[in-house]
């Protein structure tokens, strides 16, 4: 007849614990509108965002390599990753504290005795210390948290990955925009220094006064003060790029990509609902709700008993030479039950965090939600109107060079003042930068529409 001892008998009951005391989850109901505002542009695409991966997203081959070399040297991006393992660490704890250690262990004890006598103990073998029967779910409550704290990381890390693509993009754009704008520039200094040797020549000439000869000097530095202004921006622009990318930006593929060259799809908007599955730091927020709603159960088991067991079986001697002798086997089990009484309101404390920290993070993910919706109703509101406002910026600065032509015949002809061509020389400079600033605005919101509609993820190969 096979015969179980007490802690065999136990192991059974501990493993197969109780329901968890936490409340029962539910997903809050997402404080926003059932659908985006009407100002947003409808799209010939049907393709949702979160399912266009970035290689098909960005076409030029220089930006995709800029976007690689991120995703591989990235420090935040590293971080995250390292937080994902130290995550999976802490809920591999937890997990391991549902189940029962088993350590073998060798120990001697020797006391005095009667008689100045010494009385020895020696004992080897396995046992299990104070492995709590989960009676009342705690221990399976914190291993719910861990694991949802774990999944929060994982979705964390996603979210940091999106982000670090729509910057680079980003950041590569306004480069190829402060190119643009170098080259407009120098291109306008050439005219007015061009300019300038003519008004000096009629100014030795006496045809023209000293105050146009100050006026076209004055163009021409205001043109070196853009100038300088540009280098400047083009150099942190650059080093922005270069923080992103996480190295020295290597020599890329020769695509002489210019800002007016590149194109983005429009994106459809989908339903705010879409954004709870497909925005990371959405699904992030939930499970760090979860993680909470979990921790109240582990602080409500904290009420009731607290059963753990201790045992061995191995081999007992009085001499350590006769330790692993025929007969020396012994076992012992030592169960132990706590149930807390006088704790001058610890656990109703504990209780009370534990609840605020779950009306804490339904008010983050509530949050999260409507900053998400916010996100995408502005880019929506940048795609209806942005290629408008290209479209109209384009023809002004088609208009002002039209006009300084015209000004600058009528000057050299002596019909207009120079006062004319002085005036149409700024309009169209400024034209000119205005066309190539919202073409960049009109790409960048391109990008942000395509990031905060959770695009951009991509599994790591």
């Amino acid at each position: 007849m096979t015969r179980f001892t007490p802690l065999a008998l136990a192991l059974p009951l501990a493993l197969a614990g109780c329901a968890s005391m936490a409340p029962k989850y539910e997903r809050p109901a997402a404080p926003v509108a059932p659908a985006f505002p009407a100002l947003a542009m409808s799209s010939a695409s049907t393709e949702a965002a979160s399912s266009i991966a970035w290689q098909r997203f960005f076409a030029d081959a220089r930006l995709k390599q800029l976007i690689e070399l991120a995703l591989t040297n990235n420090r935040d991006l590293r971080v995250a990753i390292l937080n994902i393992e130290q995550a999976r660490a802490q809920y591999q704890i937890r997990r391991a504290d549902r189940l029962p250690s088993l350590n073998a262990s060798v120990s001697g004890s020797r006391v005095p005795g009667k008689d100045d006598s010494i009385n020895s103990t020696y004992t080897a073998g396995f046992g299990v210390s104070s492995f709590e029967l989960d009676l009342f779910g705690r221990v399976r409550s914190l291993s719910d948290a861990g694991l949802a704290q774990y999944l929060a990381s994982e979705e964390a890390r996603k979210s940091t990955h999106i982000s670090l693509v729509a910057s680079v993009a980003n950041a590569y754009l306004s480069l190829l925009a402060d190119e643009e704008l170098l080259g407009l520039t120098q291109k306008t200094l050439a005219a007015r220094e061009e300019s300038l040797k003519l008004i000096q020549l009629k100014y030795d000439n006496g045809v023209v006064s000293k105050l146009d000869l100050q006026q076209g000097l004055s163009l021409l530095d205001s043109a070196r003060v853009v100038l300088a202004q540009q280098q400047r921006q083009r150099a942190q622009d650059l080093n922005l790029l270069t923080l992103l990318v996480g190295q020295t930006l290597p020599a890329g593929p020769d695509t002489s990509t210019t800002l007016a060259a590149m194109s983005l799809s429009e994106l459809p908007a989908g339903l705010p609902s879409d954004l709870l599955t497909v925005r990371p730091d959405i699904r992030a927020a939930e499970q760090q709700l979860i993680a909470a709603n979990a921790n109240i159960g582990a602080a409500r088991a904290a009420f009731f008993p607290r059963i753990t067991l201790t045992g061995s079986a191995g081999s007992a001697s009085s001499e350590l030479s006769g330790l692993f002798k025929s007969g020396s086997y012994g076992w012992s089990f030592a169960p132990q039950m706590v149930l807390p009484i006088f704790d001058y309101g610890r656990n109703n404390a504990n209780l009370g965090s534990a609840k605020a920290g779950r009306d804490i993070a339904v008010a983050q993910y509530e949050k999260s939600v409507q900053t998400a919706f916010r996100e995408v109703s502005d880019a929506l509101a940048g795609q209806a109107t942005f290629g408008e406002q290209l479209r109209a910026q384009r023809s002004v600065a088609e208009a002002e060079a039209e006009r300084f032509k015209l000004s600058d015949l009528r000057y050299r002809s002596g019909a207009a003042s120079y006062l004319d061509l002085l005036d149409a020389q700024r309009s169209l400079f400024s034209a000119e930068q205005a066309a190539v600033q919202a073409n960049l605005q009109r790409l960048q919101n391109q990008v942000t529409l395509y990031r905060v509609l959770g695009g951009g993820w991509t599994a790591p190969q």
